[in-house]
């Protein structure tokens, strides 16, 4: 993409409502605009990198077997009224009527119309296991939205909801997305702690949170140290198998969300030197609620033995738009975003330092053809600015490389390049940069 024909709308300055760097950083990079409280639009850069996540994300459920539907934003009341949460959500729930005055909402979560469907169609335990995701965007009227996208009141969320016969099975279920989780989180550059927590107003007694360490995140954490360095498991996974020796390890070490938080323990069985008492953001929860959902719904099927039983059940989110910010928090210097190679909006940011000069225009756009048709994605400033401004934009928008094209270098036949994580810089010949960039 050529950054004359593209929509790029970078800030010099920093807007005064950002309170953190992500905001910060996404305001100024142009990736989003807010258009209300707690609600953004999402500008070219930002909306790639959404995608890139979604993408993750996606390819790590179909991994362990969920299986993608898509359910609307909008859900009549009365589902929620079977359940028993129409009334009891709260002011967070944002509540609505047609012209026919029949009761709608703009869901905060799907459980219940995920549960219409599940009875519609099945009806045999033959059925089951069943693990049904979507990707869709929620609306919590928070009270003070806050952060940018960290903590908005309409945000784009991964939803699975798991079905199972019995508990047995549906624990299992929730193993299956404990890894899933660690490998999303991982293949961002994250390193994500799963976390003992609150069920909240989904229900059930089982659940962990996924916290990446920041200073700015929202809630209070403790852990011991030590279950930073845990391996997370490979492509090779065997979701089939039994997870919990995988598991095994991560529920071996303390780690707790403030509101769970046990001080005695905490201090009994952490070594003081591995004792982390700090904030983090959480970007994934996972949940096993048994029959919450499934006893009220009428959401049966039939056993082995013929007899009727609800189902056992779970749920699992991830913010999806959530983790963008969670993403700049945990990799920015002070010129700008660091993203990790695997959702960055383009791998390589390619800087002609004197457009109108035949030679190096020529070089420019022979390297910008050659990376593109070689699949890598390139966003080409061939804008006619002072080189300063086009190294800070570079730097501001965070491309895991730099390729710097200029007069004096091409009179030797050579190029720069620049990696952003590191700022290492190194000079190649024209010939070398596609091998260097895995092209």
């Amino acid at each position: 993409m050529r950054l004359s024909h593209y929509f790029l709308p970078i800030l010099r300055e920093t807007p005064k409502e950002a309170e953190i760097v992500s905001h910060r950083l996404m305001l100024r990079a142009g990736m989003v605009r807010q258009q209300a409280a707690g609600i953004y639009s999402w500008l070219p850069l930002g909306q790639r990198v959404l995608a890139k996540i979604e993408q993750i994300v996606r390819e790590e459920q179909d991994r362990a077997g969920a299986i993608e539907i898509l359910m609307p934003t909008i859900q009549p009341a009365d589902l929620w009224r079977e359940s028993g949460r129409y009334d009891d959500y709260g002011k967070e729930m944002l509540r609505i009527s047609d012209r026919h005055e029949r009761d709608y909402l703009f869901g905060p979560t799907n459980e219940e119309m995920v549960h219409d469907i599940f009875r519609a169609y099945v009806n045999s335990y033959r059925s089951l296991p069943l693990n049904l995701y979507h990707i869709q965007w929620k609306f919590r009227d928070e009270v003070r939205p806050r952060f940018g996208v960290m903590r908005g009141r309409e945000f784009l969320m991964k939803d699975a909801y798991s079905f199972d016969l019995d508990e047995a099975s549906a624990r299992a279920a929730y193993d299956k997305m404990f890894v899933a989780y660690m490998r999303t989180f991982s293949r961002m550059g994250l390193t994500a702690i799963p976390m003992r927590a609150e069920t909240g107003p989904i229900g059930g007694d089982l659940s962990h949170e996924f916290v990446v360490l920041a200073e700015t995140g929202e809630s209070g954490v403790y852990c011991d140290s030590a279950i930073l360095d845990q391996p997370v498991p490979g492509e090779d996974v065997d979701y089939d198998a039994d997870l919990r020796p995988l598991i095994a390890p991560w529920m071996s070490y303390y780690a707790a969300t403030e509101d769970v938080h046990e001080v005695e323990r905490f201090e009994r069985e952490v070594p003081p030197e591995r004792q982390r008492d700090t904030r983090g953001i959480e970007v994934g929860q996972i949940f096993y609620f048994g029959t919450k959902y499934s006893e009220p719904m009428r959401t049966m099927v039939s056993g082995p033995d013929g007899v009727e039983r609800p189902v056992h059940g779970g749920s699992y989110g991830i913010g999806v738009s959530r983790l963008v910010g969670a993403i700049i928090e945990a990799s920015h210097d002070e010129a700008g975003i660091i993203w990790p190679d695997s959702v960055a909006p383009f791998e390589v940011g390619l800087i002609n330092l004197k457009v109108g000069d035949p030679a190096v225009d020529a070089a420019a756009s022979g390297l910008y053809n050659s990376l593109t048709k070689a699949g890598i994605t390139v966003l080409y400033d061939d804008l006619d600015q002072r080189a300063g401004a086009k190294f800070a934009t570079m730097d501001l928008i965070g491309l895991p490389w730099q390729v710097i094209v200029g007069p004096r270098g091409l009179e030797k036949g050579e190029v720069e390049i620049k990696r952003r994580a590191t700022g290492r810089r190194e000079t190649l010949g024209l010939d070398a940069v596609m091998g260097r960039l895995g092209a």
